[in-house]
């Protein structure tokens, strides 16, 4: 089994590759839904540890809300990695299940999709890195229009993140996706190749 580690900054593109990368055959394991499964179903009693750490403010019907939460820990790093400290493990420990369902099932190729790849050490389990490049204008456009919020609350999402060039350095293949969609799927559709052929 070949595992790649697909990662970049919030609104980089990502999510275009993964359902790529899906649609050629890959198991792709969404890091972001991995983690909203475990808020959502309580494993971990994590609930009760981000009420714990930040107060009842969060919680809303039993559930977390996500938004709120998101806006307060991306605009204070103590916070963020807090939260990180809690999420983290649980979603690590989830991703070496799946891990392991995904080879007794003899899947050929899995994608791990995670911004924070590098950041929560998820790297480790993959056998190479393929970091999406996307110019931060472009970025953050895309992320204001998606999460419908201000300019200044995007920035401050992007600004929480790793360096990309940084991530870049660390990465065995970079998707530049400054240019059209073709051109990245053109990019990604290569690396694909390469790595079936050698299956």
């Amino acid at each position: 089994m070949r595992v790649i580690g697909l990662t970049g900054n919030i609104a980089s593109g990502k999510s275009l590759i993964s359902k790529f990368l899906k649609s050629l055959g890959a198991k792709v394991i969404d890091m972001d839904e991995i983690g909203k499964e475990i808020q959502d179903k309580n494993i971990g009693n994590v609930l009760e540890k981000i009420k714990g750490m930040f107060g009842d403010r969060f919680v809303k019907n039993g559930k977390i809300d996500r938004r709120l939460l998101g806006n307060y820990v991306f605009s204070n790093k103590e916070s963020l990695n807090k939260l990180n400290s809690i999420m983290i493990p649980l979603m690590t420990e989830r991703l070496r299940e799946i891990l392991c369902e995904e080879e007794k099932k003899g899947t050929e190729i899995v994608v791990i999709d995670a911004a924070i790849l590098f950041e929560a050490g998820w790297d480790k389990f993959a056998d190479e890195v393929w970091v999406v490049y996307t110019p931060k204008e472009k970025q953050l456009q895309r992320l204001m229009k998606r999460e419908n919020i201000s300019e200044e609350e995007a920035m401050i999402r992007i600004n929480a993140q790793m360096d990309i060039r940084e991530k870049m350095k660390k990465a065995t293949y970079v998707i530049n996706n400054s240019a059209d969609k073709e051109a990245v799927i053109d990019q990604v559709l290569k690396l694909w190749n390469r790595i079936k052929n050698s299956t």
